[in-house]
This record gives structure tokens, sequence and C-alpha cells, in this order.
């Protein structure tokens, strides 16, 4: 199989085609995205999956072949809106430099072409930055989410299917990544803050942030654009990029300004339904046609080497081994799936702050099989602050389940006491992605690797 990322010609050729079959058409275009050869092991994807541009979509279609999800929406749960200097998390970095040259190569600046961006503000070098294949929201965001009852998500939801969890007050979510793959963000309000959640499937990299931008609440797309592999996004406001990675301004008005991040982790979509029965979970019913449940990266996770990703490769670990990323102003920690296979559970303080890293099985992968619900078995993670009500706990893992050293209370991969003494305490949680290594170290390349103790 030939690898080459899809030339700037094709893409513009594919945008101007789509267009003009939409209108010959009347705008009626195939409801499925065409086949593509499935990726052999070993290899990468030679393109990302085709997305018709928002413009030429009836945001009234339901998504192809969920005519039979029915289910009323549900609202969601009166909460108090939280304080954000409590549950987010800046990170203390020190300020970039502003770049003040629009020197974008010429590719680049061919693709942006018309774009509000001020490109004479940035903090990386040009260069850096590619074309990921599809346009500026040709990968569209879900910006007016629907929500059901896990009950009723269960009618296509497997059990072991991957979502990434979100909890905010008493209001607690999931968004599935057979919805997630192909949308990458959806701009939400969850327990009354304005959030955006996020996720790449090149770099299995779900983060979730508050998306407001001095005092102004703000609209996150998909830019079409990748650093990395990583997916860089651009607020509708300022059209100022950002980096899905670091939530960092990296080119426009807000460059160098940093996002606030919201705790969030990708677990089961039966732990999910486990600790938190009254929970949501965002509906099928998008407004667009997609293949949900089908992996348009199938195999992906197999691959030696990651797609669209310039410079070198950390060889300290294989490029697309799962690790657990923590990085607390200043100091990095990865900690590989292997280790927390095996262990299941890990205490380490990481710049002076204890944390809990708890490992589970029984989480798919979403960039494995051709369906997501066919794939992988390859665990879930969530990392907490060991500290309850004053007192420091540690866990370790009895041979059936994760105790603390101090009670023998047994604890979920969410946080939370199941039974024993402590039951119905919940540990807080600490903000974590779930990266592929080639993408955590290229950001954080002083990182410290977790081997055991």
């Amino acid at each position: 199989m030939n690898h080459f990322p899809p030339t700037r010609f094709a893409w513009a050729a594919l945008g101007l085609l789509t267009t003009l079959v939409a209108v010959g058409c009347s705008g009626n275009l195939p409801t499925e995205p065409a086949a593509e050869a499935p990726v052999q092991p070993g290899e990468a994807p030679t393109s990302r999956t085709i997305a018709p541009s928002p413009a030429t979509e009836s945001p009234t279609v339901p998504p192809t072949g969920l005519s039979e999800e029915v289910s009323v929406p549900v609202s969601p749960v009166e909460c108090m809106t939280p304080d954000l200097s409590v549950i987010g998390y800046v990170p203390d970095v020190p300020p970039p430099d502003i770049l003040t040259a629009d020197n974008r190569p010429d590719g680049l600046r061919f693709i942006t072409a018309g774009w509000g961006t001020d490109w004479t503000r940035h903090t990386i070098p040009y260069d850096e930055i590619l074309s990921g294949g599809p346009p500026r929201d040709g990968i569209p965001s879900i910006d007016h989410p629907q929500f059901i009852t896990p009950e009723q998500a269960a009618d296509w939801l497997a059990d072991t299917e991957p979502v990434i969890a979100l909890i905010i007050g008493t209001d607690a979510r999931a968004y599935p990544l057979q919805i997630l793959t192909w949308h990458e963000i959806v701009n939400d309000t969850v327990c009354g803050v304005p959030v955006a959640v996020t996720f790449c499937p090149l770099c299995n990299s779900a983060l979730a942030f508050h998306r407001e931008v001095e005092g102004q609440i703000v609209q996150f797309g998909t830019s079409g654009l990748l650093r990395y592999s990583d997916l860089i996004m651009y607020d509708r406001a300022s059209e100022t990029l950002w980096q899905q990675f670091t939530g960092a301004g990296i080119v426009g008005q807000y460059a160098g300004y940093q996002l606030t991040f919201i705790p969030a982790s990708i677990i089961s979509f039966a732990d999910f339904h486990t600790a938190y029965p009254n929970g949501i979970v965002l509906s099928r019913q998008t407004g667009y046609s997609r293949a949900y449940g089908a992996n348009p990266y199938a195999n992906y996770d197999s691959s030696t080497h990651p797609f669209l990703f310039t410079g070198a490769l950390d060889e300290r670990l294989p490029a697309m081994m799962r690790i657990v990323g923590v990085w607390i102003d200043g100091e990095a920690v990865a900690y590989p799936y292997t280790v927390l296979s095996d262990r299941r559970v890990v205490n380490d303080t990481v710049n002076g702050q204890d944390i809990a890293v708890f490992y589970t099985f029984g989480t798919n992968s979403a960039l494995g099989a051709e369906r997501i619900a066919a794939a992988e078995d390859v665990g879930a993670a969530g990392v907490f602050d060991p500290n309850l009500d004053g007192r420091q706990l540690t866990f370790s893992w009895d041979g059936e389940r994760i105790v603390d050293d101090q009670t023998g209370s047994v604890w979920s991969i969410t946080g939370q006491a199941i039974s024993g003494s402590l039951e119905g305490a919940q540990l807080v949680p600490l903000v974590h992605s779930d990266h592929f290594w080639f993408a955590w170290a290229a950001f954080y390349p002083e990182t410290r690797i977790y081997e055991g103790e």
C-alpha cells in the first residue's frame, strides 16, 4: 500500500466536485461515505475519511441506518455551576514568544486563503503545520448535541465500547467515540459550564476544555490542519488556531492564550452506566449522515508509524503504544498501558502532586477493528488525587479489585468507593489523557516514563 498525504489539488478538486454534485442533484448526497480498503496490520491509512462539508448537508437528515433510534432526547439535569478554579486546570507555563511575520509556506497559504485568522501572530513555525486532508469544517463539529438515557443508548452502544466521560457537578455525560471519531468536537454546556469535548483519532487523545476566551463564549470547529498528527481546532469568533493536545492558541489573535482543561477520561459505556445511572449519553441523532459504529481508521492502532507525522520519533517506546499522560506545571510523566495492565494501580508523585492511576480491562479500542464493538480490549485508565478529607490514601490491586491500603475499601475506575467503610466517597479526578506515545513525546519531549517501583 502506498503511503502519501492527500494533496491540496485533490482536496480542492473534491470540494468543487462535491459542491457541483450537490447543486446538480438538489442537495441529494450519498448517505454513506465510500468504503475504503481496510488497512493491513503494520500499515497506516493513506488518507483520512472524506467527510462532506456541512454546507452541503441538511441538518434534518438522520444518520444512515439509524432511523430506528426514535428515543426522546432527555433534558440535562439542573445543576449549580461549579467554581472552575476548583474543577479546571490551567497549565502554569511561561508565556511563549510571539512571532510576527506571516511567513506561511505557499501550500499553507493556499489552503487557508480567505480565512480571517491573524497570521502575523503565531507561536510555532508554520512549517510544522500540515493539511490533514478534509478542509476546514470538512469534519463537522456537533454544535447542538442531543442526549438520551443510557438505557436508550444500549440499543446501539455495546457495553465495552469507549466513551468520553465528563462529569461536572451532578451532570454526568458520555460521548461515545463511535460518534466523536466522525466529528472530533462537541460544543456543549455541562452543569452551566460551556465546554468543548474533543477527540483526535490520529493521536487517540480525548480532552475537554472550558470554551471561554477572555470572557467570551466561543465555538470550536476543525481547521483541517494538523501538527505532529494532532488536531488543530479553530474558534469561530476570532478564527484563532488552537492545538488540541495542549489547549494553547498557536496562531491568531489569541496566540499564546491557554484554555482551561476540564478532567475527562475514556472508559467503557458499562463503567459509565454503572457509576452514573442517571447520566446521559450523546445521541446519534446529530443531523449528519455517518456510519456510526464503524471505524474509519481500521487497524490504525496496529500501525508501526503514525499517519501524517513529521519529525523524529522518540524510540524509548513503540510509536503507537498507548500511554496515560500526566502533565503538572512543568513535569510530564507517561504511564505505559503495558505497565498499567500488569500493575492495575500506580501511586506516584508528579511535580509535588500525589496521584493515583487506576487501570481496568473491559474497554475496546476505537481505532482497531472495522467495527468498534468488535475491537481489541485495550482497557481504560483514570487519574486521581489520592487525598481524601485530609488523609492521603495509597492503593493496590488485591488480585481482583482496586483497594486502598488504609481501609480496604474497594474503588472503581471512576474513582468511586463502591464498598467498604469509605463507600460513596469520590476521589477528585485529575486532568490526564490516553495518547499514543509518539504524540505525547512530540509535545512533551522531556517526559519521564514510569517503569514501575
